[in-house]
């Protein structure tokens, strides 16, 4: 088996196993939240990362993965950001209405977009961008319904948005940039997310809520989905990170709508939710988009090694054939030799 299909193949899983996984505590935590009345989701949050990072420990314990030390000051700044993130979507679901808090969420693609155009130099093309409308609209039309806007809610909203984005773009940057892994970013970050969150979380939660978290009455059908909860965010954390390194955020927040109408689907079916055809049309045709951005991808994937290897190619030529080289500026100087960058160097597509 080749590197590529071996890459493909692991891609695949990753986003089968943040799939199934994300749906799973979904459904778990609504069980916990609605029926058992834990409302309680920063401080719940804060516990998975704990679980998280004491599973990665044991992990590590038994050599199933090197531990990488890189920059502290980068890593410090990620978990916290990271654990921020969080904090403000829970605050964002708090102080407005589902159907604003689902915009806020449709909002995160087109920022992360927006960001990696102005910053990274990176290039989405028309195709893409017209299944990622498509997707959008789909989600949209299937999920948000009233739209209240308050001041703070807005603002909560925005900060939501913006950290959201940049600690997944930072996820994906630093795993290149230090070439770690996910399970190595995952292990350092997660102690700064849960400290962030455990200290956070209590208020929070009381702000959310008007309830106190350690006075709540804790039966043993509670703990049991406390603890189960738990133990899927090992997988849904360590299917986060490996998501994001193998593809981009933006792919990240694709499959996150994904989610989002499986989660409706699974809950007429299993739960009895309530349902209509305005879901079941958006659902259609955020499904749509999905398969338009998933075909594009790959489409555009396969060109790209084909397109780096006529440059090569090229490039090569250009260094046995003087009239070439002449023509494409790397000609020999008579006083001294300049060396000058392959022209597929300067695309800052294939860089990423």
């Amino acid at each position: 088996m080749g590197e590529s299909q071996r890459f493909q193949l692991g891609t695949v899983g990753a986003l089968s196993l943040s799939v199934v996984s994300s749906v799973s505590i979904v459904i778990c935590n609504k069980a916990l939240i609605s029926s058992l009345g834990f409302s309680f989701a920063t401080t719940l949050t804060s516990w998975h990362l704990l679980v998280t990072f004491c599973s990665l420990h044991v992990a590590l314990w038994m050599k199933l993965f090197e531990h990488k030390p890189f920059d502290a000051r980068a890593v410090m700044g990620f978990g916290i950001l990271n654990g921020t993130s969080i904090g403000l979507l829970n605050l964002s679901l708090g102080f407005n209405s589902v159907g604003f808090y689902q915009m806020t969420k449709l909002a995160i693609i087109p920022c992360t977009v927006l960001l990696e155009t102005v910053f990274f130099r990176k290039r989405f093309s028309r195709s893409i961008q017209l299944s990622l409308s498509i997707l959008l609209l789909g989600v949209g039309i299937a999920t948000v319904t009233d739209l209240q806007l308050n001041a703070l809610g807005s603002v909560l909203s925005l900060l939501a948005v913006i950290t959201t984005c940049i600690a997944q773009i930072m996820t994906n940057n630093i795993q290149k940039k230090f070439k770690v892994s996910s399970t190595q970013l995952l292990y350092q970050s997660c102690p700064y997310q849960a400290m962030t969150l455990f200290i956070a979380g209590p208020f929070l939660d009381w702000l959310l809520t008007k309830q106190n978290v350690f006075a709540f009455k804790y039966t043993s059908e509670v703990l049991v989905f406390i603890v189960l909860s738990c133990l899927i965010s090992v997988s849904v954390n360590f299917s986060t990170f490996l998501v994001i390194g193998k593809t981009s955020p933006v792919t990240y927040q694709v499959l996150g709508h994904l989610k989002t109408c499986l989660v409706l689907a699974f809950g007429y079916v299993l739960l009895h939710d309530p349902f209509s055809w305005r879901n079941i049309l958006g659902i259609l045709i955020a499904l749509i988009g999905m398969v338009l951005y998933s075909y594009y991808c790959s489409r555009e994937g396969q060109q790209k090694p084909s397109e780096v290897s006529a440059q090569m190619a090229q490039a090569k030529e250009s260094e046995t054939d003087p009239l070439i080289g002449v023509e494409n500026g790397a000609g020999i100087l008579t006083d001294a030799v300049v060396a000058k960058a392959p022209a597929w160097n300067s695309n800052k597509d294939l860089q990423a």
